[in-house]
């Protein structure tokens, strides 16, 4: 199997993509795009000794909360 990277000109040529993957001849998938975020903490996060856990940073979540709202 090949995989090849296609940029779309023109509409019509995605109706014949669709076509040709009806017909079984090829599969259609959409690259899932990383953002520059994403990418920036999944950097961070290797790099770090360890990582909160969801139950620390929903904790550190509602305590910044409670502050704001008790002003």
């Amino acid at each position: 199997m090949e995989t090849l990277k296609i940029d779309i000109l023109n509409p019509k040529a995605k109706s014949l993509l669709k076509n040709l993957a009806d017909l079984k001849l090829i599969r259609i998938q959409k690259e899932r795009v990383k953002t520059d975020f994403r990418e920036l903490l999944d950097r961070l996060r290797k790099n770090a000794d360890n990582t909160p856990s969801f139950e620390e940073i929903t904790k550190e979540v509602e305590e910044v909360r409670k502050a704001r709202y008790e002003k």
